[in-house]
C-alpha cells in the first residue's frame, strides 16, 4: 500500500486521543493518584470538592492567622 506521508514523520510517538464525553477540555491537568488516596474518591469531581474545601480551609486560616499577628502587635504598642 502506497501513501503520501514523507519517511521523516514518526507516528509511532503520536496519542492518541479520546473522543466524546471523556475527552478532556483544553487547559486540564491530570494528576495521578496514588492508589491508597485514589480508593478514597471515586471520580474527579470528589477530587475537585475535596481540594476546593483544602483551599478555603487554608485561606480563612491565613486570614485568622493575619488577623491574630495584628491583634498582638496592635497590643504591644
Amino acid at each position: 500500500m502506497e501513501d503520501d506521508l514523507q519517511p521523516e514523520y514518526e507516528l509511532k510517538s503520536l496519542r492518541v486521543r479520546k473522543l466524546g464525553p471523556e475527552r478532556k477540555r483544553f487547559g486540564s491537568t491530570t494528576v495521578r493518584l496514588e492508589s491508597d488516596v485514589a480508593e478514597m474518591f471515586p471520580d474527579a469531581e470528589s477530587v475537585n470538592e475535596a481540594l476546593r474545601f483544602l483551599i478555603r480551609v487554608t485561606q480563612q486560616n491565613q486570614v485568622l492567622a493575619s488577623e491574630t499577628l495584628n491583634t498582638v502587635l496592635e497590643n504591644t504598642d
